[in-house]
């Protein structure tokens, strides 16, 4: 069919949509603001101005989604974020342990869609931004390059997740670009003038074994001398995608204007490089590699940053300040880069880690002087400094999150987003969190509507931990090693171990705990003993007089020596692991962290586990039993490990596992809400990285749910999800409902975190 149209002027077509929410830029951020939003009711446009979501996550950039947990390389146990971040990385581990880029697109897209709640608009960019007031957004205007069609976007509410605030710089809110001086905030770590004072982007590139030689011809504009990047001889054959994430430019130019220039020094440099991998003689084991893939546009780090009712500091990461008004956390390094980027004669970051996780404050999440705009992923309330940790992408989406529920209540209750903190509404928000799987430190859910509150609550079996049982094996003490225990107030009983020794020998063992409640750096010596070994086996035992003042995690610590070997257990269980003093470079981890004194960063040592299948468990009896692992904890109020295990966990022995809520009168539920255990401590890298599991280890699969007759109400077999929510096709009424779960195997004993009921 053929049509035609005037010959006069024309214009493309324009398409009106009003929702409750506007949320422009479809990076992780994004994607977990809208269908965070979506499942608490709120109409939502999600605006990407790219062909796919995820962001620096996409395969568009492929940069891996990290956040407090760091690489498992600090001291930040259990960090890994909550809610739909967890969930999407959860989700990407079972789909995709292979970190293929293009099938994470796949898993955001398929959240997103499955979202009746979202109308999802790619190739879409916003342009323009109509006010009502001075300090009111009225709607926003955004061009969709594929089907040349113009939208008008309205709504009460926005959020900028567009990385470089698109939507508040148009609108006219309060941003900084570049770094604080060190006297504003006496930040000690604000970088110089000679340092930089903004991060720059970078771009990757993957290759692949064709299994035949393979030649390569660079184009004109390659970089012709590799020398002139100070580390060249950090390249090599095998390190593709973001293992390069050094191949950085654009600190010294303006990170969003200058974002074409940037991209194509950094093309420059990448086919220079690959240049001198394939042609410079110095690689052989390249002959038979192409360069597959090279981005095509840079994964930005940094340009503004917008300004909030509160500014994050440094202070508020290292000291890790309490806030009132806490609705999420971070504990990435706070992690500078020169701005010189690839060309500097610096290394290539400048990370220094706090001793714990940090609290994240709503008052930095929404516009101090447009009312109706909420801060979403990298442009929250933060300074340079703080950015420098705040930023990463797991902990930006985390905080988007926060500020997606807060959106609802502001629907709900008719206010704008600052009110919800004047108001006294913050609790609100910090409940609605907690019960979406929001994890804030220092906080436990305090929920009235939960009916499991009110029960009798008893279980099958609980576990008291007398020690692994079944079979060891040894592995030799080639790095100093911890069992971290979680041990209740009081004293401590006495402990066994087992180790082999090749000659007379003696090991160092140390008690230690954290200096601060809830983190997980071992940086107070309790006790040492010197323990004397003989040739051959030995049964050792522990004895130790401090009293703790409170439930806390405990490290026993054996100290390095080649010439024992530990007998170790192939057993897992929620809440306990072992850690290591050792190395990961990847996260500025030399086994001790050394700062200078005058940058405001403390000195400790990194105790952190190996990823599985290694990471064993050390054989350690503690002959009175630590009774942690109550059925009580599933009503109290913390879903993961803390200060102890924070589970339900069946002894290993028990046949058939099961907990029973009990009310002294019938009660009806209409939704029920589970949270397993899908291993906080593993940080899930969405791309590049294998992962050992699709499920994690600790996870229930299979459960039932029956009433008081034994009827079943839910059946759920291969589980490997945190958070179950069971929307029951008509609420019911009851006075006990029971509850089996299945050891998810031989060696791991059945766990649960949390159990809510619901009208």
């Amino acid at each position: 069919m053929i049509t035609s149209g005037t010959t006069g002027d024309r214009a493309f077509p324009t398409v009106d949509i009003n929702a409750d929410l506007v949320i422009t830029g479809g990076g992780l951020s994004g994607v977990c603001g809208a269908v965070t939003a979506a499942r608490q009711g709120l109409k939502v446009v999600l605006v990407q101005d790219r062909p796919v979501l995820g962001g620096n996550a996409s395969s568009e950039v492929r940069l891996w989604i990290l956040g407090a947990t760091s690489h498992m390389g600090n001291n930040n146990r259990w960090a890994r974020e909550g809610g739909l971040v967890n969930e999407i990385l959860v989700e990407n581990t079972f789909r995709n342990p292979e970190g293929n880029p293009v099938i994470f697109d796949m898993v955001l897209l398929d959240k997103v869609t499955q979202e009746p709640n979202i109308t999802l608009l790619l190739n879409t960019a916003v342009y323009a931004v109509e006010k009502k007031d001075e300090a009111t957004i009225g709607a926003l205007k955004a061009f969709c390059s594929q089907n040349q069609t113009t939208y008008t976007l309205t709504a009460p509410l926005f959020c900028d997740a567009s990385g470089d605030g698109v939507v508040g710089f148009l609108a006219g809110a309060a941003f900084r670009m570049g770094a604080e001086s060190r006297e504003e905030f006496g930040e000690k770590f604000a970088p110089s003038v000679e340092y930089g004072e903004l991060l720059g982007h970078s771009l990757y590139f993957y290759s692949k074994d064709t299994g035949r030689p393979v030649q390569y011809t660079p184009p004109a504009f390659a970089l012709k001398d590799i020398t002139a990047i100070p580390r060249f001889k950090s390249f090599n054959a095998g390190d593709f995608g973001c293992k390069l994430w050094w191949i950085e430019y654009g600190g010294r130019l303006d990170t969003v204007h200058d974002t074409e220039k940037i991209k194509w020094e950094l093309w420059k440099v990448v086919y220079g490089v690959w240049d001198y991998i394939k042609n410079s003689g110095n690689f052989p084991e390249a002959e038979t590699l192409t360069l597959e893939w090279v981005g095509m546009i840079p994964g930005k780090r940094e340009s503004r940053r917008f300004e909030g009712d509160y500014m994050m500091i440094q202070q508020d990461i290292i000291e890790q300040r309490a806030h009132a008004d806490a609705v999420a956390f971070g504990g990435w390094s706070v992690d500078l880069h020169p701005a010189d980027g690839v060309f500097s004669e610096k290394p290539g970051c400048n990370q220094w880690h706090s001793k714990g996780i940090y609290q994240i404050p709503y008052r930095s999440l929404y516009s101090r002087n447009i009312r109706n705009l909420f801060l979403g992923g990298r442009i929250i309330s933060a300074s340079h400094v703080a950015f420098a940790s705040t930023r990463v992408m797991a902990t930006a989406a985390y905080a988007t999150q926060a500020a997606a529920v807060a959106a609802a209540i502001c629907k709900e209750q008719q206010v704008l987003p600052a009110d919800v903190f004047h108001q006294g509404l913050v609790p609100v928000l910090q409940k609605r969190l907690q019960q979406t799987g929001q994890h804030i430190p220092g906080l436990r859910l305090q929920d009235r509507d939960d009916l499991v509150q009110s029960a009798t609550i008893t279980a099958s079996s609980e576990l008291v931990f007398t020690g692994f049982p079944g079979a060891t094996f040894t592995q030799p003490l080639q790095l100093s090693v911890a069992q971290l225990l979680p041990l209740p107030k009081g004293g401590i009983g006495p402990m066994v171990f087992h180790a082999d020794a090749a000659e007379n020998t003696s090991l160092e063992v140390e008690l230690r705990i954290s200096s601060r409640s809830g983190n997980h750096t071992p940086d107070v010596t309790l006790e040492k003993q010197i323990v004397a070994l003989h040739p051959g086996r030995n049964c050792v035992p522990l004895s130790f007089s401090t009293v703790l003042e409170e439930d806390a995690y405990a490290f026993v610590i054996f100290q390095k020596n080649p010439l024992v070997q530990l007998h170790r257990t192939h057993k897992r269980l929620t809440g306990v692991l072992s850690v290591f003093n050792t190395v990961n470079k990847a996260v500025s981890n030399y086994g001790k962290q050394t700062p200078p004194e005058d940058i405001g960063m403390e000195a400790f040592e990194f105790w952190c586990p190996q990823r599985r299948p290694e990471g064993h468990n050390i054989d350690l009896r503690y002959e009175t039993g630590i009774a942690l692992f109550q059925a009580a904890h599933i009503r109290n109020g913390t879903d993961r490990p803390v200060n102890g295990p924070n589970a339900w966990v069946a002894d290993w022995a028990d046949p058939a596992p099961h907990l029973t809520l009990r009310w002294n009168a019938p009660v009806t539920i209409g939704h029920m809400d589970l949270f397993f255990d899908a291993d906080y401590d593993h940080p899930m890298e969405s791309v590049l990285m294998t992962h050992p599991e699709t499920v994690m280890p600790f996870c229930v699969r299979n459960y039932r749910i029956k009433d008081a007759t034994g009827r079943i109400l839910a059946e759920v077999t291969g589980n490997y999800e945190t958070h179950n929510r069971l929307q029951l096709p008509q609420p019911f009424t009851t006075d006990q409902i029971t509850i089996e779960v299945e050891h998810p195997s031989a060696d791991v004993p059945a766990a649960v975190f949390a159990v809510r009921c619901y009208q």
